[in-house]
């Protein structure tokens, strides 16, 4: 992997980009103090070295009318091979798990579910996840309010790293 340079208008751009993902490249330039044109060639480099991944619009579950969000700690009955995979496979192909986790610690798998209701959740648990290849058991925790719930990620390491970082690399330039 060769290694990326980027400077504080980059940071600068990706922050402000994370923050308002459909803010033109004019609006963008005047955030960083850039012009339209260098901020649309910075992007284009970012996003073919990786750092941009994509671009959507955020969603209010709650709007939508999926007031229920649960996390499912799943527990397999064996680990590797095609049982895994099938499993991977299955949780891939339920629209309502918005993330799965592989992790260490007392489950293998964590889920972030959404439903409408409780009887929905319960539905989707009982007759979809449960019956999931290689299920030995699991734990759900219900969602009683959200505290803090962001999708932009810290970047202030880029510029202070402590030890030398693989793949992106600061210039004070």
């Amino acid at each position: 992997m060769s290694t990326l340079s980027i400077d504080r208008h980059d940071l600068a751009l990706l922050d402000a980009l994370q923050r308002s993902g459909d803010a033109t490249n004019a609006v963008l330039g005047e955030a960083v103090h850039l012009s339209a044109s260098q901020v649309s060639r910075r992007l284009q480099r970012l996003q073919e070295a990786g750092l941009i991944t994509g671009y959507a619009a955020l969603l209010d579950p709650a709007a939508l009318g999926l007031d229920v969000i649960a996390f499912a700690h799943v527990v397999l009955e064996r680990h590797g091979g095609v049982r895994t995979e099938a499993f991977e496979e299955g949780v891939a192909a339920l629209p309502e798990v918005l993330e799965c986790f592989s992790v260490s610690g007392n489950a293998d798998y964590v889920l972030r579910i959404v439903a409408p209701d409780l009887a929905a959740f319960s539905e989707l648990m009982m007759k979809r996840v449960l019956r999931l290849p290689g299920i030995a058991n699991i734990k759900t925790d219900i969602v009683l309010g959200k505290v803090k719930q962001t999708h932009v990620l810290p970047l202030e390491h880029i510029a202070r790293p402590s030890r030398p970082r693989r793949g992106v690399r600061y210039s004070a330039g």
